[in-house]
């Protein structure tokens, strides 16, 4: 299996997130943390993205 990596913008496009409440929920341990890619350049893993997502729309439809 091969890993993707994202960068922001993509994570940004996929949550629907602003980079502060990405990061807002990193802090407090409610989003995957990013991996180092080098310099000041950060990414995340694609995989856990998607299982946050996931995550987030059953949350939401037991919420209902």
């Amino acid at each position: 299996m091969t890993t993707v990596i994202l960068r922001l913008p993509t994570v940004k496009a996929r949550t629907g997130l602003s980079r502060s409440s990405i990061y807002l929920r990193i802090s407090e341990n409610r989003f995957p943390k990013p991996i180092a890619l080098g310099g000041r350049a950060v990414g995340w893993i694609e995989e856990e993205i998607s299982e946050w997502l996931d995550e987030q729309i059953e949350n939401s439809r037991k919420a209902v």
